[in-house]
């Protein structure tokens, strides 16, 4: 029988491999959207709707949208990293 404590440890490993595989979509996404070419990225997206506002307040939304992820990445590669030694 597998003791309740590794059980969990393993669950939280699962879960933060998970997040990690999710965080790191996220972050590619992001990135393409940034891509300063002639009607593709930002200025496409833009310029067809007004989700996120004027392209000003869009980049600046997601530089901040991009920091957070790369920190939660980087948190999360840290702490499996950590448990693997």
């Amino acid at each position: 029988m597998v003791p309740v404590e590794t059980y969990y440890l393993n669950l939280i490993l699962f879960m933060l491999k998970i997040i990690g595989v999710f965080t790191s979509l996220f972050l590619i996404s992001i990135i393409f959207l940034r891509i300063p070419q002639e009607n593709v990225g930002l200025a496409s997206f833009a310029a067809k709707s007004n989700l996120l506002g004027s392209p000003r307040s869009a980049q600046r939304f997601l530089n901040i949208l991009t920091g957070v992820g790369i920190l939660l990445y980087l948190g999360i590669a840290i702490q499996l990293n950590l448990k693997n030694l």
